[in-house]
């Protein structure tokens, strides 16, 4: 079988790509390669499902833009019955002494984009929420608006359904080697036994994109990071809660009547898990985070855990930030990956960029020149500071 474009990953990067890819008047046959059609283990699926503009670099503030402008016009674009049950909640990051310089510098790019981020001193956070102890906080950066939290699942389900009208080949297989000849990818072979032939190849697939690359003789530093996410119910229910970023990395967020948290891995040690590792950490939530919950928020000194899961996403080695766009020796070899976390949020802005690259020849609504491989090959590092 021969495909004009094929795209390993079928969660959201690669279904947007697809979309956009016929939005843009691509015309070509396009395949979309995907091993775990329920996405069972998906990033996309296991995520916090989240959405800021309070990135360090512009960049990554105007790609979080444009996804926040489509779920602004969901139902224009795709049908009256589109909802991902879009809660604009907002962030609020916390600093102390020492993370005050940063925060300042990243306040300073977000209001240059447009964000409607404010910055805050201890009493003026305590004055907005009378809940929060300021014990070690200097400052506190609250996204008023263009901030929350979403159904991941309703958003993929929303671009996998308008791709099953834009003809695009949907083949529930593993990626077992990728064929090149020379500076070009010619094929890509499947599990089952099947090869298709390639025009482009997308790498779409999240933590394996190293593995990916690889394939094709490519090096690509991004390997998987896993993740626990833990609910909890508590007395209190704060409507006014938002996503808050604890200076000790550790998040919370109100979902519904419970609540979510996480970020406890330590920076030591952490490294690529085993493929099938999925087992959730228990110790972290009673050893790390549930101190820090009752310390910036007292009221969490009494909850209950309930559940939790674990999930695997793309981690950059390099810089923790995306790389976009073609191989510079294999120009039909092109990346959606890295993205460290915030993936989700960015996938449409990076499917209208890639299809834009195909279809025109460049980017036209957000320019991601500055996460392209060049830097990876260089060894240079193009870092975003604010990974959550």
């Amino acid at each position: 079988m021969r495909y004009d474009i094929v795209i390993i990953g079928g969660a959201i990067v690669g279904s947007s790509v697809a979309y956009y890819l016929r939005e843009q008047g691509f015309s070509g046959t396009i395949a979309l390669v995907e091993r775990d059609p329920q996405f069972a283990h998906a990033s996309t699926t296991l995520s916090m499902a989240s959405i800021r503009q309070q990135f360090s670099i512009p960049e990554n503030i105007r790609l979080s833009q444009f996804t926040l402008k489509l779920f602004r016009r969901l139902k224009e674009e795709f049908g009256d019955d589109a909802d991902i049950g879009f809660r604009e909640g907002g962030y609020l990051i916390l600093a102390g002494e020492d993370g005050l310089p940063i925060l300042r510098s990243n306040h300073q790019a977000q209001m240059a984009e447009g964000a409607d981020i404010v910055l805050e001193d201890a009493d003026q956070l305590v004055r907005r929420f009378p809940w929060l102890s300021p014990e070690g906080i200097s400052a506190g950066a609250y996204g008023r608006t263009g901030e929350g939290w979403f159904d991941a699942h309703a958003m993929l389900t929303l671009f996998r359904k308008a791709l099953r009208q834009k003809k695009v080949d949907f083949i529930t297989a593993d990626v077992t080697g990728i064929a090149r000849d020379g500076n070009r990818v010619t094929g890509v072979s499947l599990g089952n036994g099947e090869m298709l032939e390639a025009g482009i190849v997308v790498n779409a697939a999240g933590p394996n994109a190293g593995k990916v690359a690889a394939m094709a003789g490519l090096e690509l530093p991004v390997e998987p990071r896993k993740r626990n996410v833990f609910v909890f119910e508590a007395r209190e229910k704060y409507a006014d809660m938002p996503l808050l970023v604890d200076p000790s990395g550790i998040y919370v967020r109100p979902e519904g009547s419970v609540y979510l948290t996480g970020g406890a891995e330590p920076e030591e040690g952490d490294c690529a898990p085993d493929p099938g590792d999925f087992e959730v950490n228990w110790p972290l939530f009673e050893e790390v985070i549930w101190p820090v919950l009752a310390t910036r928020i007292p009221a969490f000194e009494a909850i209950k855990p309930t559940r939790a899961w674990a999930g695997h996403y793309d981690y950059n080695t390099l810089d923790q930030n995306a790389v976009i766009g073609p191989h510079p020796d294999v120009g039909n070899f092109l990346f959606a990956n890295g993205f460290s976390g915030h993936g989700l949020q960015q996938a449409p802005a990076v499917g209208k960029a890639l299809a834009e690259l195909i279809v025109h020849g460049g980017y036209r609504t957000v320019d991601c020149s500055a996460f392209g491989y060049e830097r990876v090959a260089e060894g240079r590092a193009f870092r975003e500071l604010n990974v959550i």
